[in-house]
């Protein structure tokens, strides 16, 4: 894939997924393209090839792009010369479909960026792992909120030991939209992520309750040791979880805690964390992304704002595009994401190495790691709450 000169173009993007009636493709093409490094050349949108191609001129994708599945896309894209076929191709289809996808695409030696969680189950999502090391493609995975700059800033504070040893970890993602049966309604996003056959093994906890958990991991970087798991489908006849909450044993002997829920009336996009040390603590919500609360015992409580001043890390400045008091939030951190991946593309491109076990953004091992959880709280749950292992071999 290697070319061994200096980039001086932009990348090349592909997108699989995104058709007429998704919300997360036009995110991807958003956070793709907003720093103006990417363009959105080729896409397979819909697994209805006639739909696929319909839906290209909302990208502005070009008719000889725009492919009616994603086999096509492969087979298309490799007949044309390395510097014009695309750079990565972005997955942002059904849970039960990422897999085959990816692997797909990761075999054919192109970058891949894949929505979360991973894989429909964790034997896939172990086997991706291999291809990737195998391959050495480029794998990031939008654990999207992990590109807010105050995430990031928190997650400094605590690598370098401002907040001293962490101990407890509280991280929630809260919904409402689920109250009813909305999945017996013609109501598209609902439909697929109450099915086991399309959503995996959990709904809520898959769904929303896998970015909880990756924010205290990619925050404290503790190692999870432990899982006790409760998950409920409160909703009458519902197949899967609409509720849920864990307890994590860190091997640190620290302690954690996720809930989540979809059917609490009246909240929206509601996840947010609280992280405890022996030398301090942090608050931050998502709802309200550009502010951090800092908290010491003995001294007045600190609100930390984004691009508030020289307090902030290297790397919440990186993440910040725009002056303080504007705010910025979803679509930007989904971008800084694909920035974080996009340096690796291009070293990829140019032929140079690259590190992709120690990447900022998450790459395949936060993928595999957050099919473990949600593998071992379904697995915990079911066995009545019973401890289950959570360390996986993937965790860094």
């Amino acid at each position: 894939m290697g070319v061994n000169a200096p980039l001086n173009r932009k990348l090349k993007m592909g997108l699989v997924g995104g058709g007429q009636g998704a919300f997360i493709g036009r995110v991807h093409s958003i956070a793709g393209t907003l720093d103006n490094r990417a363009a959105l050349v080729a896409g397979a949108l819909s697994s209805n090839p006639e739909k696929a191609k319909a839906s290209a001129p909302d990208y502005d994708i070009s008719a000889n792009r725009a492919y009616g599945s994603y086999q096509e896309m492969i087979d298309a894209e490799l007949k044309l010369p390395v510097g014009e076929r695309v750079d990565f191709v972005s997955v942002a289809t059904p849970n039960h479909t990422h897999y085959e996808i990816s692997k797909a695409f990761a075999e054919a030696g192109f970058n891949v960026i894949c929505d979360k969680p991973l894989t429909f189950d964790l034997a896939q999502a172990e086997e991706l792992a291999k291809v990737v090391a195998r391959t050495g493609v480029v794998f990031g995975v939008t654990h999207n909120y992990t590109g807010y700059p105050l995430v990031r800033q928190a997650r400094d504070m605590v690598r370098s030991g401002e907040l001293g040893d962490i101990q407890a970890v509280r991280a929630f993602y809260i919904q409402g939209w689920l109250r009813t049966r909305l999945e017996t309604s013609d109501q598209k996003q609902a439909a697929w992520r109450t099915d086991p056959a399309r959503s995996g093994a959990a709904g809520c906890f898959g769904d929303i309750a896998t970015h909880a958990y990756n924010l205290g991991r990619f925050i404290t970087g503790l190692i999870p040791d432990t899982i006790s798991a409760h998950l409920k489908a409160f909703e009458p006849g519902r197949q899967l979880d609409d509720y849920g909450t864990a307890i994590i044993r860190f091997t640190n002997g620290g302690l954690g805690t996720v809930t989540a829920s979809q059917i609490s009336h009246g909240r929206e996009n509601d996840l947010w964390i609280e992280v405890d040390g022996t030398k301090g603590a942090i608050e931050w919500h998502q709802e309200e992304p550009n502010k951090m609360i800092v908290r010491k015992n003995g001294e007045p409580h600190r609100i930390y704002t984004r691009a508030g001043g020289p307090y902030l890390g290297d790397t919440a400045g990186r993440s910040t595009r725009i002056p303080s008091g504007h705010p910025e939030a979803f679509l930007e951190a989904f971008a800084n994401v694909y920035t974080a991946v996009f340096d690796d593309i291009v070293l990829r491109v140019e032929g140079k190495s690259f590190d992709g076990a120690k990447s900022l953004y998450p790459n395949v091992a936060d993928g595999v790691d957050g099919m473990n959880f949600i593998t071992q709280s379904v697995a915990s749950s079911a066995d009545g709450g019973a401890w289950k292992k959570l360390h996986h071999a993937c965790c860094r």
